[in-house]
């Protein structure tokens, strides 16, 4: 295949990769799971070369010595990169990196990207695996694919037919049950000054909650609450918000809790291009997460497989033996402080359909096979031409086997400035042993939350 991308192929079939069946794959097909291919769809040997090992299984235990609130210490501290592209030896590996990497490396003589040994760390629990595997001859997506039936708790489209279906198992990847953060937002100006904004997140992930059924979801994916902490001027203000899976048939349903006002009001702006909260015009409210709701705005095409260097395992970036001090840099993040791995994913196009409006003409997502995490993007602006690049540093947290961003961080070619959300160096850790349900994220809770 040219430009290093391969198709998948199941049951010796090419599968189609524009929209167009919605059929669950067959039992002969989703018996593949857990053998030839990971529980979560990825394929379990390595690469030919071995610079991709096999999937073992991930991290599932912590290290020696960790303890739950801990910052989940580097499993590969000892390690050093294998090379390092700059802008002077960037031709050498231009076949393995993205349009918005290779933009970067061009646009900033001192940017680089350290590249390490592969390790395929991401792992889930065992009732995600079992409910992917049952998901596989059952989901379906709805009609114009913008909502997914016969699918809960575990990776809806494990054996993807079409960009749609990943683009979905990216949405519903897990995350835990229920979860918040303390976490910091920065966009530097081009000098590097810069104004941390302070949030604390709240997740429900309706979806993958113990023993859900379909029938018992309520069309809501995610429960969300996020309240703005610092600096004083934002302060006071709550969001919450729930995801709804058809978000076409029925909108995000979102309320806004204003401290100066003291009133609850509908939020019909948290959505699609709208600017991202506090982010200083660097981000859109659907690149929070990489990309979250609706996605009836593009057309999906799945482009195929390709092994590509990309940010994984960011131990260091998440190290709270770092200030954000030492990350937040002019221009972008301290790249000495990343770490890039040589990974399968899967390439998707989103392009603007006629008629429909958005800030980007086209999108285009990597997205981690042993995941479903989408690591970096690429957007366009509407004259085609590249204008920021996104980033998802990850890494496994042990205490909950879920494999997520620690920080991402949107970088706008034109301005020449970026966004870091997710810095929690500074900031207790992610506590995945939250006990919510759905009663906690109504008009009137944040009525209270707000009035407390």
């Amino acid at each position: 295949m040219k430009s290093g991308l391969r198709y998948f192929i199941a049951s010796g079939t090419l599968l189609s990769l524009t929209l167009g069946g919605f059929a669950a794959i067959s039992a002969s097909d989703a018996n593949r799971l857990g053998n030839d291919l990971t529980p979560l769809g990825g394929e379990k040997a390595g690469n030919a070369d071995g610079s991709i090992p096999a999937w073992t299984g991930g991290i599932t235990a912590p290290p020696a010595g960790y303890t739950v609130g801990m910052h989940h210490p580097d499993p590969y501290k000892d390690e050093v990169p294998l090379f390092t592209i700059t802008g002077t030896n960037v031709d050498k590996y231009a076949a393995e990196l993205s349009a918005g990497h290779l933009a970067l490396l061009k646009a900033y003589s001192d940017y680089s990207m350290p590249v390490y040994p592969t390790h395929r760390s991401a792992a889930n629990p065992q009732r995600i695996y079992s409910a992917t595997k049952q998901n596989a001859t059952t989901a379906s997506l709805n009609e114009g694919g913008n909502g997914i039936a016969g699918s809960t708790i575990g990776t809806p489209f494990p054996i993807p037919q079409n960009g749609l279906e990943v683009i979905w198992n990216h949405l519903t990847r897990y995350r835990g049950v229920a979860a918040n953060r303390t976490i910091s937002q920065a966009a530097p100006q081009r000098n590097g000054s810069y104004t941390l904004v302070d949030f604390e997140d709240e997740f429900l992930f309706n979806y993958a909650r113990e023993g859900m059924q379909e029938k018992d979801l309520d069309n809501v994916l995610i429960y969300f609450k996020q309240a703005v902490t610092a600096p004083a001027r934002l302060a006071g203000s709550i969001l919450v918000v729930h995801e709804t899976m058809d978000q076409v048939k029925e909108s995000r349903r979102a309320w806004l809790y204003n401290s100066g006002q003291r009133r609850v009001r509908r939020a019909p702006n948290v959505s699609y291009d709208n600017p991202g909260t506090a982010a200083d015009g660097m981000r859109t409210a659907d690149q929070f997460d990489m990309f979250n709701g609706a996605p009836d705005r593009y057309d999906w095409k799945l482009v195929g497989k390709k092994e590509m260097i990309v940010p994984y395992n960011s131990y260091k970036l998440h190290s709270d033996s770092i200030k954000y001090s030492e990350i937040l840099k002019p221009l972008h993040i301290n790249q000495a402080l990343t770490r890039y791995e040589k990974h399968r994913v899967w390439v998707v196009n989103a392009t603007l359909k006629a008629g429909t409006s958005h800030v980007y003409s086209q999108r285009t997502f990597y997205i981690d096979e042993d995941s479903w995490q989408v690591l970096a993007v690429d957007q366009y602006d509407g004259r085609g031409q590249l204008w920021r690049v996104s980033e998802a540093h990850c890494i496994n947290y042990y205490e909950a086997q879920v494999f997520w961003s620690t920080l991402e961080v949107h970088t706008d070619l034109i301005a020449g400035r970026y966004v870091a959300i997710g810095l929690d160096n500074e900031n207790k850790m992610y506590n995945f042993s939250l006990s919510r349900g759905p009663q906690d994220y109504t008009p009137a809770t944040l009525r209270q939350d707000g009035v407390r």
